[in-house]
C-alpha cells in the first residue's frame, strides 16, 4: 500500500523538524507539538507524524497513533455481535490531528488521515485492532470524521470508530 503521490511528506517527528511556528487553531494541540510530543515519541506513549513540504522542515500539519482498548459494550450491536466475547477490544488511537492555519482548506487533513488510517493498516497485520478509534474535539472535528464514515460509540458520541473492516476497503487496489 504505497501512499500517494503528493509533494509533502508525511513522516515520523523528528529532532529537525521545525515545530515552534507551528499554530493550528488550538492552543492545546499547538502546545502538544511544540512542547510534549517528541517527549511522547522518545517514551513510546504516542506516534507522532508530521507533514512538511521537503527540503523544508516545518511541520505544517500532523496527528499520532497509539495502541488502545474499547469497552466492548459501547460498540453498536451489529458489529459487537460479530466480534469475540472480550470486554474490551483493541484498537489503534487516532489521538490528535491538527493542521497549521496556513494550509487549511488545501485537503491537508484529508491526506494526514488518509495515511493515518493507511499507517494504522499496515501496524493491524502485525498487532490486532480492530478499528481506528478517534475522540473528536468539537462539533466541527466530529463533522470532519463522520465525513469518513466514523461511527460514535454508544453515550459518547464525539468518541468515533471506524472499523478496520472499511479501513481495508479504502485500500483495496
Amino acid at each position: 500500500m504505497p501512499a500517494p503521490a503528493t509533494p509533502y511528506r508525511i513522516e515520523a517527528l523528528g529532532k529537525t523538524h521545525e515545530r515552534a511556528a507551528f499554530t493550528c487553531g488550538s492552543a492545546a494541540l499547538d502546545r502538544y507539538l511544540q512542547q510534549q510530543a517528541r517527549q511522547d515519541a522518545e517514551k513510546s506513549v504516542a506516534a507522532p507524524f508530521v507533514l512538511t513540504t521537503p527540503p523544508a522542515r516545518q511541520v505544517l500539519g500532523y496527528y499520532t497513533l497509539s495502541a488502545s482498548l474499547v469497552n466492548a459494550s459501547e460498540l453498536p450491536n451489529t458489529l459487537a455481535k460479530k466480534l469475540p466475547r472480550h470486554p474490551q477490544l483493541p484498537v489503534t488511537l487516532l489521538g490528535r490531528l491538527a493542521v497549521d492555519q496556513s494550509m487549511k482548506g488545501k485537503g491537508i487533513g484529508q491526506l494526514l488521515l488518509m495515511d493515518a488510517l493507511r499507517r494504522s493498516l499496515e501496524a493491524a497485520t502485525h498487532i490486532a485492532a480492530m478499528a481506528v478509534l478517534v475522540d473528536a474535539k468539537d462539533d466541527a472535528a466530529q463533522a470532519f470524521y463522520r465525513h469518513f464514515s466514523f461511527l460514535p460509540l454508544h453515550e459518547q458520541p464525539r468518541r468515533l470508530f471506524l472499523p478496520m473492516k472499511t479501513v481495508v476497503g479504502l485500500f483495496d487496489d
